[in-house]
């Protein structure tokens, strides 16, 4: 889910694995043996674990297949190792990235076997967030300085008497060790393994109306059902993350972006023209990633539903 940048780090896949802003096993090696296929009418996407990114995936390949013709294969790869697969033409694009600068350097700049694909049009951004039952509560809760004042409130078996701020998977971007450590907070930071372990344990918080303090993501459609108020931390100020040891400010609010594989850019005809045009709202991912998380639907079968709906949205993103 976010700038994933300093570590290793945000649909064919299942729902249960979905849920967005960001990780999931590494299958590189089961990409595509269509992917850049010379002369095949095929497209393979990369997908990542969270919904947002299932949601993109999933309206591209409903598009690509029943207004341009193609079979579209489907890869879910982790944020990092999916620039690889990218650069070697195992996945033909990306469809959200969140920042991964050392990735953008390396195959975009220098070896150029990598091809910007522009906005998604959609905005990322991560926090540190409580629930705003508790924000409406205790006020103060929503500047940092103050979160030792509830480090008691937020503890769990896990952070070992210090309070609990529960991350993802430790394959998202996340600074929060290093913040933890450099704005010496009474925290432990607390892995729940993956996005759908973590929006299980923050339902059942809610559900008993217990505080707690997360890493979290937007856009995502769990604040839908759980609303929850941004904890205020250090103001970002360009640069202030360059140093992973040393991060003590905020994470940036990041314009998500698609990459293409260099070759796929040039010689992918109308598929690679569609995945360049593909521009949609928060809204629309928000509508499509609902459908998936909390309505059970398939990515292909929200895809359908939001396409039904959005048609003058889509239609501007077929090539001529």
């Amino acid at each position: 889910m976010r700038l994933r940048t300093t570590s290793a780090a945000v649909a064919g896949t299942s729902a249960l694995l979905l849920l967005t802003g960001c990780g999931a096993a590494d299958m590189t090696k089961q990409a595509s043996p269509f992917a850049n296929a010379q002369g095949a009418k095929t497209v393979t996407l990369s997908v990542q674990s969270w919904v947002g990114a299932q949601a993109n995936v999933g309206v591209a390949q409903y598009l690509l297949e029943h207004e341009l013709g193609y079979r579209v294969d489907t890869v879910q790869v982790d944020e990092v190792p999916a620039w690889d697969a990218l650069s070697q033409g195992r996945v033909d694009a990306i469809l959200e990235d969140w920042g991964h600068p050392d990735q953008e350097k390396r195959y975009v700049d220098d070896k150029k076997t990598i091809a910007p694909g522009g906005d998604l049009g959609v905005t990322g951004h991560i926090g540190w967030y409580v629930p705003t039952y508790f924000a409406k509560q205790h006020p103060d809760v929503t500047d940092w300085k103050n979160l030792d004042k509830y480090a008691d409130r937020m503890r769990t078996p896990e952070s070992g008497g210090k309070g609990q701020l529960l991350d993802g998977s430790p394959s998202y971007v996340t600074n929060d060790k290093a913040l933890v450590n450099n704005l010496k907070l009474d925290y432990q930071v607390v892995f729940a393994g993956s996005e759908a372990a973590q929006i299980t344990q923050m339902k059942q918080f809610a559900k008993e109306k217990k505080p707690f303090l997360t890493y979290w993501y937007s856009p995502q459609w769990l604040f839908e059902k759980v609303p929850m108020t941004e904890v205020k931390l250090p103001a970002y100020k360009e640069g202030c993350d360059a140093d992973a040891a040393k991060v003590a400010c905020a994470y940036p609010h990041t314009p998500l972006q698609k990459y293409l594989n260099a070759d796929f850019a040039k010689t992918g005809g109308k598929a690679a023209a569609f995945l360049k045009n593909f521009k949609w709202t928060t809204e629309d991912q928000n509508e499509v990633s609902l459908m998936i998380a909390n309505e059970g639907l398939t990515a292909q079968e929200a895809a359908k539903k939001w396409a039904d709906r959005h048609a003058s949205t889509w239609r501007a993103w077929l090539p001529s």
